[in-house]
């Protein structure tokens, strides 16, 4: 794993296509049987992307405090964001866009410092040559099960066709890896409907770092990835290794003209909060309108966010997740000597903020975003035999920041946590 995936802790994912002309879902309305196969494809006519602006993405994605963005350069449906030349699908020569917004879009935010993430669909429900396996190779007893658009309906399988599309996704990958500068990350989907050996890994791996061998590839690569992507539902308890959490900013990944059902900005903070306590990254989507206008509520989001983060990036950029919730219920993240703690205030504090189990002796305490010094208490605990006793950091109401606080609790060595019969641990 890359050192800056793990420092990065915010990621922009972009979902922009045809789909937004619509505003239905992305490449799932057709599969489903929502809308013909043919009215979805009727919106390439609409794509336009007349107001596209990369610099203006890039400018927001900065201002949101988001290190790397993840582009869909290609979904489900087949359709390129970029001018592939091993396939007339693409907005390039099928769309009155006629852009390469890949080329546009990774420029951009490339000269910003900003990583570079590829989300491309491994399954392509518009290739002729797609639907020609069984997932695993097993045919099903009841062919009627069959959807036209990802296996052979007539149950015959034919793998040279297969061979053909495995060809037809490495040389894609590769237009992509070497035609816009450095690719820092790939974001696999729709690897479920193959197995391990029919993507032809681990080889199709070693193809792809031959481009980039410190490429960071997600976990929907039939267990070949780099790190997990838990989708929607934050985790209750901390993933093992590197990961990341990606989540809509409504309730739709791509533009629907329909979705207001909006997250609220301290609903997004305390997602964000929650991803970093536990070590991991939120990759927060955002929908463009299809002529390439970020809806104005989603701009205000992403400003929002940024603004919090400008104020605090001391607890966030450089850090390790925190204690556990045992210890603090709101979250927490360590500086890397484990000598400073911050500890996210959800709730605006009435008199004091308790902490359990800190065995460190702590030198100093401050808000952060405003530098107030906070002075505290410790009740209780039992020396002789290593107990610690209950931390009150004493703190009011008009200490506090109007979306999250974070109190900075500087120690006088690295943190120790009370583990329980005398034991003590760091964290985690």
């Amino acid at each position: 794993m890359q050192q800056w995936f793990t420092d990065a802790k915010l990621g922009i994912f972009i979902h922009y296509g045809i789909y937004a002309v619509k505003g239905i879902a992305e490449s799932w309305s057709f599969f489903n049987g929502r809308i013909s196969y043919e009215d979805y494809m009727s919106q390439l006519d609409g794509f336009t992307a007349s107001n596209f602006d990369a610099e203006y993405w890039a400018d927001i994605i900065e201002k949101s405090g988001a290190k790397y963005a993840v582009l869909t350069t290609k979904h489900h449906d087949g359709v390129a964001l970029f001018d592939t030349q091993y396939s007339d699908l693409n907005v390039v020569k099928k769309t009155p866009a006629k852009r390469d917004i890949v080329k546009e879009f990774y420029e951009a935010i490339q000269k910003r410092g900003i990583r570079s993430g590829v989300y491309y669909s491994l399954i392509d429900w518009s290739h002729p040559d797609y639907p020609s396996v069984y997932e695993g190779g097993r045919v099903p007893e009841d062919l009627s099960t069959v959807n036209r658009f990802n296996a052979p309906t007539d149950g015959v399988q034919d793998e040279a066709k297969w061979q053909r599309f495995l060809e037809f996704n490495n040389n894609q990958l590769r237009e992509l890896l070497t035609n816009y500068g450095k690719i820092d990350l790939l974001w696999f989907d729709g690897d479920w409907e193959r197995s391990a050996e029919q993507w032809n890994l681990p080889e199709f791996k070693h193809y792809l770092q031959s481009f980039n061998p410190d490429i960071i590839i997600n976990s929907r690569l039939q267990g070949h990835g780099d790190y997990k992507t838990p989708e929607q539902g934050i985790p209750i308890t901390r993933p093992v290794g590197p990961w990341e959490f990606c989540t809509t900013i409504n309730s739709s990944w791509g533009y629907q003209h329909k979705d207001n059902n909006y997250k609220s900005l301290k609903q997004i903070l305390r997602m964000f909060v929650d991803c970093i306590s536990m070590g991991g990254n939120m990759l927060l989507d955002i929908g463009p309108m299809e002529d390439g206008t970020i809806p104005e509520r989603q701009v205000e989001t992403l400003l929002g966010l940024g603004k919090w983060i400008k104020e605090h990036e001391e607890a966030i950029y450089g850090t390790e997740d925190g204690i556990m919730q045992r210890y603090w219920a709101g979250g927490s993240t360590l500086s890397k000597d484990k000598k400073t703690l911050y500890l996210f205030v959800h709730d605006t504090p009435q008199e004091s903020l308790c902490l359990k189990g800190l065995s460190t002796p702590i030198k100093r305490i401050t808000v952060l975003h405003s530098g107030k010094e906070l002075t505290h208490e410790v009740h209780g605990g039992v020396p002789w035999f290593n107990i610690p006793g209950t931390t009150w950091i004493n703190i009011r109401p008009e200490d506090a920041h109007e979306h999250i606080t974070v109190v900075k609790v500087e120690l006088e060595d690295e943190i120790d946590m009370y583990g329980g019969s005398g034991a003590v641990v760091t964290h985690n």
